[in-house]
């Protein structure tokens, strides 16, 4: 007999899909989408809908794992053991030298809310030591709270009623793909698509016209298009009462003519032309993209796509905007404020940061929901900072690059063993999360809070349930979420539509200074894109990759068989790929996936320099330069390459 269960997924996607489980014998035997959620209607992403091959995956961790060092093999430990051990070492480093030598670093593993209660865990304990800025966002988070005093956007389903749409450095397919059958319904409507990407991909392909600009030149080509659109008079009525630094803009749109702008984009005069067009004949919505925001320019390049928005009046109207993120924890209260940390490390230069830290050094890291070897700039630095603790300790689902650093590994359940709530950043719908199939031998991230708690002497309810109610906003029933998908009611479905934004005046604070293009080393002229795949969420792969990663290259760089092994090199360090010719690519730009192993030789952030953007302490991880080396004689050998370090 077989049941069915709902639930939600919490994997870093935009688009908290709603789950359907089937059950049959205590294992789950289908995994597919909600067709009653409103944005899932019933389909999931190759990488979710494969899930169940991590959920059942041979290599699973289902208990503790310790070492007393790192040249030790494992040991299996129980759960009590395990805690009572690392507990009795915790109070021991906070005893002797304060508890900001315990370092908790959390990603996006899952976007569970309840996550937070390791983070409340953690701050009575200390508080310790923890993350500042953000790897993935943090130029574009930063951007729109300077611009617009929040960050959201209007509902989803608001781009039925765009006339035109500017996907602006977003592959919907892979990253947001329960986006495109709206897009779909919207061209049905009307509306025309448009894509600006130096990358070919499914997105650029559906779309009515495409625009390739070199990379960074995003700013460039917006600017241009800003000055476009105040020479000809086609601004707002309102544009002056409604955006603060109006005059400002204007000096900086104008400061160059469009023709330089659009050199320095690298496109001809005539599509920034086509984009002045478009904005001007709205209403218009820019999706924004965050790959263009991952260089030091990136949150210009956010502020200028806002600025677009907001002075041509698009970003006050249904079926306008700028739409970067929804925000997902708007529906959702933290019951309790922490005392502030006494130390943060920032997120993308990790390694460095925590080398460095000194008065008193960090002693111990305790990893939630990440894999910071992989995801994080200059991989080795991150190992070696790791490796050189004290004590590091990793809760996981399966063994990564980043277990491998660490003295305790902890079995965490699945997103199908979890109990939790999550809030989409894609869309603004909230999901329960229930657990399907309970763990074997694995225990959820808040099991171990309230157990780790308990051993620590900090005071907290052990009674999830409670714990959802208090994470709510009083708007949204528990019953009800438990019921099904709830969109959130705290976000009107036209963001700005009464023309005030949440800036203290209630204007937008528009960008009125921008950096230059970072000019490109010649000894390394070509652009390191580490883009996601459909086949992984982020580092979560269904099947590892194997042999070399695949580098996408235009032919004209790389004269040789496609398939042929070759060596990217950056100024920190080499990887042998596999080409993949690809003609639609521009020559300056060579693309790997994200999130490739780095014992195997497949992760791009082994030669990817730790720097931050211009705001927010993001991670500039596509500002890397590098140079493709060709060997003498081809090889189209399938063994695998590990990493060559300079």
């Amino acid at each position: 007999m077989s049941t069915t269960h709902r639930t939600t997924c919490t994997r870093d996607c935009p688009d908290a899909c709603g789950l359907l489980a089937t059950v049959e014998e205590g294992r789950i035997t289908r995994l597919q989408g909600d067709p009653e959620h409103p944005v899932t209607r019933g389909f999931l992403c190759w990488r979710t809908g494969k899930y169940l091959q991590t959920q059942y995956a041979p290599e699973r961790l289902r208990t503790p794992l310790w070492r007393p060092t790192l040249e030790r093999a494992f040991t299996p430990l129980s759960w009590e053991d395990a805690l009572d051990l690392v507990a009795e070492k915790l109070l021991r480093i906070k005893a002797e030298s304060g508890p900001a030598a315990i370092f908790h670093y959390r990603s996006g593993g899952s976007l569970g809310m309840l996550k937070a209660l390791v983070d409340h865990t953690f701050a009575n304990f200390g508080p310790v030591t923890t993350k500042r800025g953000d790897i993935c966002s943090g130029a574009g988070d930063e951007a729109q709270l300077l611009d617009f005093g929040d960050q959201d956007s209007s509902d989803l389903f608001t781009l039925r009623d765009a006339k035109h749409i500017l996907i602006w450095g977003k592959n919907v397919h892979t990253s947001s793909p329960h986006t495109v059958p709206v897009l779909k319904e919207a061209r049905a409507r009307g509306a025309r698509l448009v894509a600006i990407d130096p990358v070919p991909n499914r997105t650029t392909a559906m779309a009515d016209a495409w625009h390739q600009p070199r990379p960074g030149g995003d700013l460039a080509l917006a600017l241009a298009v800003g000055r476009l659109l105040a020479d000809s008079g086609r601004l707002a009525p309102e544009a002056a009462s409604r955006c603060a630094d109006l005059d400002g803009w204007l000096r900086l749109v104008r400061a160059r003519s469009v023709a330089d702008r659009c050199a320095e984009a690298d496109v001809p005069v005539s599509v920034a032309e086509d984009l002045a067009d478009r904005l001007a004949d709205g209403p218009t919505t820019i999706l924004v993209g965050w790959g263009m925001m991952r260089r030091t320019n990136g949150g210009a390049i956010v502020r200028a796509l806002d600025a677009l928005a907001a002075v041509t009046g698009n970003l006050f109207r249904k079926g306008g905007g700028s739409s970067f993120y929804f925000k997902r924890r708007r529906a959702f209260a933290t019951p309790w404020v922490d005392a502030p940390p006494p130390r943060t490390i920032c997120e993308p230069t990790f390694g460095a940061d925590v080398l460095a830290a000194n008065d008193p050094p960090i002693r111990a890291v305790w990893i939630t929901a990440g894999n910071p070897v992989v995801m994080l700039p200059e991989s080795e630095t991150t190992i070696r900072a790791l490796r050189s603790r004290e004590l590091v300790v990793v809760a996981d689902i399966l063994p990564t690059d980043t277990t491998d650093c660490a003295h305790l590994v902890l079995p965490v359940a699945t997103m199908l063993e979890d109990d939790d709530m999550v809030g989409a950043y894609g869309n603004h719908w909230l999901g329960n999360v229930s657990p399907v199939v309970p763990p074997d031998g694995a225990w959820t991230d808040v099991q171990i809070a309230f157990a780790l708690a308990r051993r620590l002497g900090v005071p907290l309810d052990e009674d999830v349930r409670m714990w959802k109610r208090r994470f709510l906003t009083p708007k949204v029933p528990l019953e009800a979420l438990e019921a099904g998908a709830v969109r959130s009611p705290l976000t009107p479905e036209v963001l700005y539509g009464d023309g005030k934004v949440a800036t203290p005046d209630g204007r937008v604070r528009l960008l009125t200074e921008a950096p230059a293009l970072s000019a490109a080393d010649p000894a390394f002229p070509l652009s390191l894109f580490s883009i996601s795949t459909d086949f992984s969420q982020s580092s979560q792969w269904v099947e590892p990759m194997e042999g070399p990663a695949p580098l996408r290259v235009h032919p004209s760089v790389a004269p040789a068989p496609d398939g042929a092994l070759a060596t990217v090199r950056s100024a920190i360090g080499a990887l042998t790929v596999r080409l993949k010719h690809d003609a639609g690519l521009r020559p300056d730009v060579v693309v790997m996936p994200k999130g490739g192993g780095f014992a195997r030789g497949q992760c791009a952030n082994a030669i990817t320099r730790a720097r931050v953007t211009d705001i927010g302490e993001g991670g500039a991880l596509y500002e890397e330069g590098v140079r493709l080396e060709l060997p003498d004689v081809v090889s189209v050998a399938t063994e695998n390459v590990h990493v060559a370090t300079t």
